[in-house]
């Protein structure tokens, strides 16, 4: 039975299943093969902080076995290389620069702490990056009437949550507190503040019409602006840097960087290869995550339900976009995609009387449970009691913490939601706008994924950290309603032409009477816009945070993930394209390196 609109689980929700780029499903099929045979698949936890690079052939699918000294990368010719000789040199290269560049200018540095971020290295010089901006903190930028200098040196600090204040941009407002109409002169200066604008706080009123202020004025100067400048900011308009998938975004600008004229080419043959590098990751984790898929074999035996892999795991990499997290990746892709199938059972194939009994079964959490279950939903109980104890015993091993109470009662919230919803369709019933958003953040995994990602990471897991998880944080709130709002932004047309009686255009437009879905619209983004504020909070937090950084950034990278995934809206082809477009993208075509075929270093 269909019930209400956007169940919104983190998944590309509604959308038509998307095709395995080649290469993908050839290792997708080496992963089934493989599957009986090899039952202990070693992949590698982390990239090497000494990336090895060139050049002996791998000869054999198997041996795509490496250590932590090791790595693999996929050479012109299609042939796939471990990597024997340090890349220190290129990295070397690149920190030498970044040490000294202050020194000469202040602007540059803070232009290559960018690139290096955007382009998606700064794991390798995390150390460097924190002693320049602590001098870019203490540099005396007031004395410089330079916007771009201001609003660059304002979104870096802040992204990197160190202590900003608005009282920088003071000289750039008139005297009723308004921002100079003649700064709108500046492009560089005005984009820069236009980016600035999006890491606001709820009490940063300046920054909020600056963001209206620097969007209007460069939507209309577009048509007389040059191509590079075009391009730039068209980009930006469409999506900003702060809301954007960290490894896309490197992906993307690599490309950019690249057409630089002054690009700094130690740092951009770096970006190549590792990029090649965690893609080749990413794909030994797509083959460890096949094989649990393919032994675990859900959708085959129930009859039904989404067989995505590829799409959770794309959810996962954005959220968690660092090397180091390879496990945390493995095992949250697993309990995305049997979240999937439990929410197209109360979606569409149980009857309400047995999701009762299902929720009943969950509550209990013992295979006596599953006695008065029907057959088909004691497969899918297994799959999910299984795959979390599997988890747990694994924190437990790595952590020394029993986390069995945390992740099974995430589960129990996800079904009694679930079980909600299924009553509200039941009986016709559209809930408040409120009532509709607080029970879709905890259908739609968010709490979830996040308390599993806490545990599994390990990082700053005490007892009173653990505690904060009971109830959940309003950092996890926040994320899980962008994702709710924007799973509703792209599929609810779809959804109530299935005869969905609730979304949360429908809840608000109902609430407020009004007949205009457009100006819910409207409403849900400004909510989204309002959202992110409470976001950005914990990147101006002072004191050292409750939750480790990790999760922070992990629950900014998901509502991210969220807006990449739904901001084409609910025109279904796109969509579909777009995700496809980002998993080949990602997981499939490596960037042609000038290395492989140039390994000398000494020109760079």
């Amino acid at each position: 039975m269909a019930k209400i609109a956007g169940t919104g689980c983190i998944s590309v929700r509604s959308v038509a299943a998307v095709s395995l780029a080649a290469p993908l499903e050839s290792l997708f099929l080496k992963a089934a093969a493989g599957s009986r045979q090899t039952s202990k698949s070693r992949l590698v936890h982390a990239c090497s902080s000494s990336y090895m690079c060139g050049l002996s052939p791998v000869t054999k699918p198997q041996q795509l076995v490496l250590d932590s000294h090791q790595n693999y990368l996929k050479g012109k010719d299609g042939q796939d290389y471990y990597c024997s000789k340090t890349l220190e040199e290129l990295k070397e290269t690149t920190r030498v620069a970044l040490r000294k560049s202050f020194d000469d200018d202040p602007t540059a540095t803070m232009k290559l702490i960018d690139h290096i971020q955007r382009l998606g290295v700064e794991h390798h010089f995390e150390e460097e990056i924190n002693m320049q901006l602590e001098r870019v903190s203490d540099w005396k930028w007031c004395e410089t009437e330079d916007l771009f200098v201001n609003a660059h040196r304002f979104r870096l600090l802040r992204h990197n949550r160190w202590p900003t204040c608005t009282d920088t941009f003071n000289k750039f407002l008139n005297k009723d507190g308004n921002w100079k109409e003649s700064i709108s002169k500046d492009t560089l200066g005005m984009l820069s503040l236009y980016e600035a604008s999006y890491l606001a706080t709820q009490d940063e009123e300046m920054l909020l019409r600056a963001m209206e202020f620097t969007r209007t004025h460069l939507t209309q100067s577009m048509p007389f602006m040059a191509p590079e400048y075009k391009r730039h900011i068209s980009q930006a308009l469409e999506l900003p840097r702060h809301l954007r998938m960290a490894r896309l975004e490197a992906r993307k600008y690599i490309d950019g960087y690249s057409r630089e004229w002054n690009h700094n080419l130690a740092l951009l043959e770096l970006a190549k290869l590792d990029f090649n590098m965690v893609q080749s990751l990413h794909q030994r984790e797509l083959v460890e995550i096949q094989r649990w898929w393919k032994e675990l074999d859900l959708v085959e035996n129930l009859g039904f339900g989404r067989d995505r892999p590829l799409e959770c795991f794309l959810w996962t990499v954005g959220i968690f976009p660092e090397p180091r997290y390879s496990n945390c990746r493995i095992e949250l892709t697993k309990t995305i995609a049997i979240l999937l199938v439990v929410d197209d059972i109360f979606d569409t194939y149980g009857a309400l009387s047995d999701l009762v009994l299902f929720t009943n079964a969950v509550q209990r959490w013992d295979l006596d449970a599953m006695e008065h279950i029907p057959e088909y939903m004691k497969i899918c109980y297994m799959a999910l009691y299984n795959t979390t104890n599997e988890i747990s015993f694994r924190i437990l091993k790595e952590h020394g913490w029993n986390v069995v109470p945390h992740l099974k009662r995430t589960w129990i919230d996800i079904f009694e939601a679930q079980l909600a919803e299924a009553k509200w369709f039941n009986k016709g019933y559209v809930p408040n706008f409120e009532e509709y958003l607080a029970n879709g953040v905890t259908t739609g995994g968010t709490y979830m994924a996040l308390v599993h990602a806490f545990f599994l990471i390990g990082q700053g897991a005490n007892k009173e950290a653990a505690a904060m998880m009971e109830p959940y944080p309003k950092l996890f709130s926040s994320a899980g309603k962008i994702l709710r709002l924007w799973d509703d932004l792209g599929t609810a047309r779809e959804e109530e032409e299935r005869g969905d009686v609730a979304s949360s255009m429908a809840c608000y437009m109902r609430e407020n009477t009004i007949s205009s879905e457009e100006e819910a619209r409207k409403h849900v983004r400004q909510l989204i816009r309002s959202l992110w504020l409470d976001l950005n909070s914990h990147l101006t937090a002072r004191a050292p945070a409750a939750l480790p950084l990790s999760i922070i950034n992990a629950s900014l990278n998901l509502a991210r993930t969220s807006q990449l995934v739904y901001q084409n809206g609910d025109d279904l082809t796109n969509t579909t394209y777009s995700v496809k477009e980002h998993t080949r993208m990602l997981f499939s075509d490596p960037i042609s390196s000038e290395f492989l075929s140039s390994p000398k270093l000494a020109d760079l």
